[in-house]
């Protein structure tokens, strides 16, 4: 019972987590988030990440990694940055298994936007290739 996690994606669900609700220790604590991004919208972010990359836009020569941090600020998610062993600053925060499906879907617009402005050619298929 103690660390159990459910899913509240149906009724059966729902009354799962109020059973345990009723069962647990006083004292205990409850958390309820917004369902975290999907595995589909994660394999999208890399595939676009890799496209921008190799695009280099604006000459910007960066790894897939630092083109996330770069897009996870311009949706506003918050870094934590903390001294470097040798000097400098090191950014520590960004994780994207931490955002919630919404805030993935509003980092995919925002790379589409931004390789819309760059000519990014994405290598996900196009509507009409698709639709043959």
């Amino acid at each position: 019972m103690i660390g159990q996690t459910v899913r509240l994606v149906s009724d059966h669900a729902r009354r799962i987590a109020a059973d345990l609700a009723f069962k647990a220790p006083h004292g205990s604590v409850a958390n309820y988030s917004p369902p975290t991004r999907t595995n589909e919208q994660n394999a999208k972010m890399w595939a676009m990440l890799s496209d921008i990359a190799r695009a280099k836009p604006e000459s910007r020569v960066l790894t897939t990694d630092k083109w996330k941090s770069l897009f996870m600020d311009a949706i506003g998610i918050p870094a934590d940055w903390e001294p470097g062993i040798n000097g400098g600053v090191v950014n520590v925060g960004y994780r994207s298994s931490r955002l919630s499906k919404e805030q993935m879907s509003d980092m995919i617009e925002q790379m589409y936007a931004y390789g819309a402005e760059h000519g990014v050619e994405w290598s996900e298929p196009k509507e009409q290739d698709r639709a043959a």
